[in-house]
C-alpha cells in the first residue's frame, strides 16, 4: 500500500500478526517494514496501539475513539453557545 493509504484495525492486525511471523523467522525490523510496505515509524506506531490487541479490541477502540471526538466536538459547540449567550445577556457583544 502506498504513501498516505488509512488502514482499518482489522489491516493492521493482519500486518503486525504477518510482522510477528517474520520476526520469529529472524527478520529485521528494516526488512519486516519492507515486506509490510510501511515505515518502520508506522510499524512502530501500530505495535504501539495495537499490539498485543484483537481485531475486535481494535475495532471496539476506534469506535470509542470516534465517539470521544465527536462528543468533545459537541462539548465545545456548547461551550460556544453559552460564551455567545452570556456576551448577549450581559451586553458585550
Amino acid at each position: 500500500m502506498g504513501k498516505g493509504i488509512r488502514r482499518t484495525p482489522e489491516q493492521i492486525i493482519r500486518k503486525l500478526r504477518q510482522a510477528e511471523i517474520l520476526s520469529g523467522q529472524g527478520r529485521t525490523v528494516d526488512q519486516i517494514c519492507r515486506e509490510l510496505g510501511v515505515s518502520d515509524a508506522t510499524y512502530y506506531k501500530w505495535r504501539k496501539e495495537y499490539g498485543g490487541m484483537g481485531m475486535d479490541q481494535a475495532k471496539r477502540l476506534k469506535e470509542l475513539e470516534s465517539e470521544n471526538a465527536r462528543l468533545k466536538r459537541v462539548v465545545a459547540d456548547l461551550s460556544l453557545d453559552n460564551q455567545i449567550l452570556k456576551d448577549v445577556a450581559s451586553g458585550n457583544f
